[in-house]
């Protein structure tokens, strides 16, 4: 009984997997690489690109909900010295 250390399957291998077996057998168990790097590289760095959008996108909704309720607050504020309140 040998005491290898355990491989751990991405869920990016297992849809690597699903799309093409072939592919992910020849990459993951013989070690060839793919013949269109480019092309991985520039989808990887696409991806990239829309994640950081996406966070960008986070930031400002949580933003404007605080410059909402910051809105509200003053004009609770404003309407109660008035005495509308």
């Amino acid at each position: 009984m040998t005491d290898k250390p355990r491989r751990v399957i991405t869920a990016s291998e297992v849809g690597q997997y699903t799309y093409c077996a072939r592919a992910w057998w020849l990459a993951q168990i013989q070690g060839l690489q793919s013949a269109n790097v480019r092309e991985v590289a520039h989808g990887e760095q696409a991806h990239a690109a829309h994640g950081r959008r996406v966070a960008g996108y986070h930031r400002t909704r949580r933003l404007a909900y605080l410059l909402l309720l910051l809105a509200a607050v003053v004009g609770a504020l404003l309407l109660a010295q008035l005495g509308i309140l």
